[in-house]
Protein backbone atom coordinates (compact mmCIF):
# COMPACT_ATOMS: atom_id res chain seq x y z
CA UNK A 1 0.00 0.00 0.00
CA UNK A 2 2.75 2.30 1.21
CA UNK A 3 4.83 2.25 -2.43
CA UNK A 4 1.27 2.13 -4.46
CA UNK A 5 0.48 5.11 -2.22
CA UNK A 6 3.89 7.15 -2.95
CA UNK A 7 3.98 6.00 -6.30
CA UNK A 8 0.64 8.01 -6.96
CA UNK A 9 1.70 11.10 -5.12
CA UNK A 10 4.88 11.28 -7.01
CA UNK A 11 2.84 11.32 -10.30
CA UNK A 12 0.25 13.68 -8.60
CA UNK A 13 3.55 15.89 -7.93
CA UNK A 14 4.68 14.81 -11.76
CA UNK A 15 1.53 16.31 -13.24
CA UNK A 16 0.80 19.54 -11.14
CA UNK A 17 4.68 20.65 -12.25
CA UNK A 18 3.79 19.61 -15.62
CA UNK A 19 0.65 22.17 -15.22
CA UNK A 20 2.64 25.36 -13.43
CA UNK A 21 5.81 25.27 -15.84
CA UNK A 22 7.54 23.57 -12.33
CA UNK A 23 10.17 21.34 -12.69
CA UNK A 24 9.21 18.04 -10.00
CA UNK A 25 12.70 17.54 -8.71
CA UNK A 26 12.44 21.02 -7.10
CA UNK A 27 10.11 19.41 -5.16
CA UNK A 28 10.95 17.91 -1.15
CA UNK A 29 8.53 15.35 -0.26
CA UNK A 30 8.63 14.51 3.59
CA UNK A 31 6.56 11.64 4.36
CA UNK A 32 5.35 11.75 8.30
CA UNK A 33 5.89 8.42 9.86
CA UNK A 34 5.15 9.87 13.22
CA UNK A 35 2.80 7.01 15.27
CA UNK A 36 4.00 4.12 12.38
CA UNK A 37 6.27 1.61 13.30
CA UNK A 38 9.92 1.90 11.74
CA UNK A 39 8.41 -1.40 8.86
CA UNK A 40 6.27 1.43 7.55
CA UNK A 41 10.14 3.63 6.92
CA UNK A 42 11.07 0.28 5.83
CA UNK A 43 8.51 0.06 3.29
CA UNK A 44 8.77 3.52 1.78
CA UNK A 45 12.78 3.34 1.61
CA UNK A 46 11.69 0.41 -0.30
CA UNK A 47 10.25 2.44 -2.81
CA UNK A 48 12.75 5.42 -2.74
CA UNK A 49 11.49 7.59 0.00
CA UNK A 50 14.24 8.74 1.94
CA UNK A 51 13.34 12.12 3.53
CA UNK A 52 11.05 11.29 6.66
CA UNK A 53 9.26 13.46 9.63
CA UNK A 54 8.58 13.05 13.31
CA UNK A 55 7.42 15.09 15.44
CA UNK A 56 8.95 14.23 18.61
CA UNK A 57 12.72 14.04 18.60
CA UNK A 58 12.84 10.63 20.75
CA UNK A 59 10.84 8.88 18.05
CA UNK A 60 12.71 10.34 15.62
CA UNK A 61 16.23 8.89 17.28
CA UNK A 62 14.52 5.44 18.10
CA UNK A 63 13.75 5.20 14.57
CA UNK A 64 16.98 6.38 13.36
CA UNK A 65 19.14 4.02 15.05
CA UNK A 66 17.61 1.27 14.16
CA UNK A 67 17.42 1.87 10.55
CA UNK A 68 21.17 2.73 10.77
CA UNK A 69 22.15 -0.24 12.97
CA UNK A 70 20.26 -2.28 10.50
CA UNK A 71 22.63 -0.73 7.40
CA UNK A 72 20.35 1.86 6.09
CA UNK A 73 22.36 4.96 6.49
CA UNK A 74 20.81 7.17 3.31
CA UNK A 75 17.67 8.22 5.45
CA UNK A 76 17.36 11.85 5.97
CA UNK A 77 15.29 13.54 9.28
CA UNK A 78 13.14 16.73 9.54
CA UNK A 79 11.30 17.54 13.12
CA UNK A 80 7.92 19.10 12.39
CA UNK A 81 6.82 19.22 15.58
CA UNK A 82 7.38 21.84 18.55
CA UNK A 83 10.89 21.13 20.23
CA UNK A 84 12.12 22.06 23.79
CA UNK A 85 15.15 24.11 24.39
CA UNK A 86 16.24 21.17 26.43
CA UNK A 87 16.37 18.79 23.39
CA UNK A 88 18.00 21.25 21.54
CA UNK A 89 21.64 19.21 20.92
CA UNK A 90 19.70 16.00 20.57
CA UNK A 91 18.03 17.78 17.84
CA UNK A 92 21.44 18.90 15.88
CA UNK A 93 22.76 15.45 16.50
CA UNK A 94 20.26 13.54 14.90
CA UNK A 95 18.39 15.48 12.48
CA UNK A 96 18.73 17.05 8.97
CA UNK A 97 16.45 19.69 9.16
CA UNK A 98 14.03 21.40 12.19
CA UNK A 99 11.25 23.24 10.46
CA UNK A 100 9.14 24.90 13.17
CA UNK A 101 12.03 27.41 14.79
CA UNK A 102 9.61 30.04 16.43
CA UNK A 103 11.39 31.75 19.48
CA UNK A 104 15.39 33.54 19.83
CA UNK A 105 15.42 31.26 23.12
CA UNK A 106 15.19 28.09 21.09
CA UNK A 107 17.42 29.85 18.43
CA UNK A 108 20.01 30.63 20.73
CA UNK A 109 19.95 27.20 22.63
CA UNK A 110 20.43 25.24 19.41
CA UNK A 111 23.10 27.54 18.06
CA UNK A 112 25.18 26.73 21.44
CA UNK A 113 24.29 23.09 20.38
CA UNK A 114 25.47 23.58 16.67
CA UNK A 115 29.29 25.13 18.53
CA UNK A 116 29.89 22.66 20.87
CA UNK A 117 29.25 19.55 18.23
CA UNK A 118 31.41 22.13 15.54
CA UNK A 119 28.23 21.36 12.79
CA UNK A 120 26.07 23.81 10.87
CA UNK A 121 21.95 23.25 11.45
CA UNK A 122 19.17 23.65 8.95
CA UNK A 123 16.22 25.54 10.38
CA UNK A 124 12.43 26.69 8.80
CA UNK A 125 10.97 29.23 10.69
CA UNK A 126 7.35 28.13 11.41
CA UNK A 127 4.67 31.13 11.22
CA UNK A 128 1.16 31.14 12.19
CA UNK A 129 -0.39 32.06 9.09
CA UNK A 130 -4.18 31.21 9.79
CA UNK A 131 -3.94 32.77 13.33
CA UNK A 132 -5.25 30.37 15.51
CA UNK A 133 -4.21 30.27 18.93
CA UNK A 134 -3.69 26.43 19.27
CA UNK A 135 -0.93 26.55 16.69
CA UNK A 136 2.92 27.28 17.32
CA UNK A 137 4.89 29.90 14.97
CA UNK A 138 5.17 33.67 15.40
CA UNK A 139 2.71 36.02 13.41
CA UNK A 140 3.39 37.28 10.18
CA UNK A 141 3.83 40.32 11.56
CA UNK A 142 6.95 39.78 13.31
CA UNK A 143 8.69 38.04 10.70
CA UNK A 144 11.45 40.64 9.59
CA UNK A 145 12.02 41.70 13.13
CA UNK A 146 12.56 37.60 14.09
CA UNK A 147 14.83 37.47 10.58
CA UNK A 148 17.00 40.32 11.96
CA UNK A 149 17.59 38.90 15.64
CA UNK A 150 18.41 34.99 14.01
CA UNK A 151 21.72 36.77 11.86
CA UNK A 152 23.32 36.77 15.08
CA UNK A 153 23.19 32.96 15.48
CA UNK A 154 25.73 32.14 12.46
CA UNK A 155 25.66 28.31 13.28
CA UNK A 156 21.54 28.32 11.94
CA UNK A 157 20.88 28.36 8.57
CA UNK A 158 17.71 29.72 7.81
CA UNK A 159 16.66 28.28 5.13
CA UNK A 160 13.12 29.22 4.53
CA UNK A 161 9.35 28.84 5.90
CA UNK A 162 7.07 26.80 7.09
CA UNK A 163 3.17 26.60 8.25
CA UNK A 164 0.23 24.16 9.46
CA UNK A 165 -2.01 26.11 7.74
CA UNK A 166 -5.65 25.63 8.76
CA UNK A 167 -7.30 22.64 7.50
CA UNK A 168 -10.01 23.03 4.67
CA UNK A 169 -13.00 20.04 3.99
CA UNK A 170 -12.61 21.81 0.18
CA UNK A 171 -8.84 22.30 -0.78
CA UNK A 172 -9.34 24.93 -2.59
CA UNK A 173 -10.52 27.03 0.14
CA UNK A 174 -6.64 26.78 1.45
CA UNK A 175 -5.15 28.49 -1.44
CA UNK A 176 -5.26 32.01 -0.12
CA UNK A 177 -3.74 31.33 3.00
CA UNK A 178 -1.05 29.61 0.43
CA UNK A 179 -0.60 32.48 -1.75
CA UNK A 180 -0.20 34.93 1.96
CA UNK A 181 2.25 32.15 2.77
CA UNK A 182 4.01 32.61 -0.73
CA UNK A 183 4.45 36.70 -0.38
CA UNK A 184 5.88 36.41 3.21
CA UNK A 185 8.45 33.87 1.71
CA UNK A 186 9.41 36.07 -1.37
CA UNK A 187 9.59 39.32 0.86
CA UNK A 188 11.54 37.33 3.05
CA UNK A 189 14.59 37.19 0.45
CA UNK A 190 15.25 40.38 1.15
CA UNK A 191 17.10 39.35 4.30
CA UNK A 192 19.17 36.73 2.50
CA UNK A 193 22.93 37.01 3.33
CA UNK A 194 25.16 35.33 6.16
CA UNK A 195 23.15 32.63 7.58
CA UNK A 196 20.40 33.33 6.05
CA UNK A 197 19.11 31.76 2.74
CA UNK A 198 15.23 32.09 1.83
CA UNK A 199 14.92 28.54 -0.29
CA UNK A 200 12.41 26.83 1.17
CA UNK A 201 8.24 27.02 1.65
CA UNK A 202 7.14 24.42 3.67
CA UNK A 203 3.42 24.41 3.09
CA UNK A 204 1.30 21.78 1.94
CA UNK A 205 -0.57 18.38 3.47
CA UNK A 206 -2.57 15.43 2.24
CA UNK A 207 -5.43 17.04 1.63
CA UNK A 208 -4.14 19.97 0.08
CA UNK A 209 -0.34 19.12 -1.45
CA UNK A 210 -1.20 19.84 -5.15
CA UNK A 211 -2.60 23.41 -4.20
CA UNK A 212 0.39 23.97 -2.13
CA UNK A 213 2.65 23.32 -5.17
CA UNK A 214 0.61 25.63 -7.62
CA UNK A 215 0.77 28.25 -5.14
CA UNK A 216 4.54 28.19 -4.40
CA UNK A 217 5.44 25.07 -1.64
CA UNK A 218 8.66 23.26 -2.76
CA UNK A 219 8.86 20.72 0.74
CA UNK A 220 5.29 19.14 1.22
CA UNK A 221 4.30 16.94 4.27
CA UNK A 222 2.45 13.78 3.82
CA UNK A 223 1.69 11.06 6.43
CA UNK A 224 -2.18 9.97 5.79
CA UNK A 225 -1.75 9.95 1.78
CA UNK A 226 1.43 7.62 2.26
CA UNK A 227 0.75 5.55 5.52
CA UNK A 228 -2.82 5.96 5.83
CA UNK A 229 -4.90 6.26 8.87
CA UNK A 230 -2.87 7.87 11.53
CA UNK A 231 -2.36 5.18 14.57
CA UNK A 232 -3.11 6.12 17.41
Amino acid sequence: MIRSNLENIYREIDKVCVKIGKDPKGILLVAVCKTFPVSANLDAIGFGQFIFGENKIQELVRKKSYLYLNGERNAKWHIIGHLQSNKAKQAVINADMFQCLDSIKLAHKLNEACIQLNRKFKVLIQINSSGEESKSGIKPDDLNGFLISLKQFEELEIMGLMSICAFNDNPEDSRAEFQFMKELFDKAKIFNGGNIDIKYLSIGMSSDYQIAIEEGANIIRLGTAIFGARLK
